[in-house]
């Protein structure tokens, strides 16, 4: 069975999701960080969309290989390398009279939010190498 197979495309998807969520919690943390600063607008990474397509059309054409020494990659697990999401500013409706626009509760409720998806992948993650670590010890 072909590597691919092993850890499928779960394992991938559940990686890249950590990984981005690890990065939103950065922007998230930066926000509250600079809740007094004057001027500073509220950033966030936005990339659920991206992720669901890469998954969707994984099996969809390969990429082009830009070096020889590459080696192939096929369908959904190489589309997942790519999702990088984009850094959006995500200003207040009404900002402070200094300019700045963080809403210190909702970027908590964001923080707390994020955390969870993060916590619930790495569950979800860790359970599949269980799972995994059992098969190849041969259920026991």
């Amino acid at each position: 069975m072909p590597i691919e197979g092993i850890f499928g495309t779960n394992i991938d998807l559940l990686g890249k999701t950590i990984d981005l969520r690890t990065k939103n919690q950065s922007l998230i943390s930066s926000n509250i960080a600079n809740a007094e600063t004057p001027n500073y607008t509220p950033k966030a990474l936005e990339f659920e969309q991206e992720l669901q397509g890469a998954v969707k059309n994984g099996s969809k054409g390969t990429p082009a290989i830009t070096n020889p020494r590459h080696l192939p990659l096929k369908g959904a697990a190489t589309r997942l390398q790519t999702v990088e999401g984009q850094v959006v500013e995500t200003p207040a409706k009404t900002p402070g009279k200094d300019g700045n626009s963080v809403e210190l509760e909702n970027e908590m409720g964001r923080l707390l939010e994020n955390q969870i998806m993060f916590n619930a992948s790495v569950q979800m993650l860790s359970k599949k190498f269980s799972d995994l670590s059992m098969a190849i010890k041969g259920g026991n």
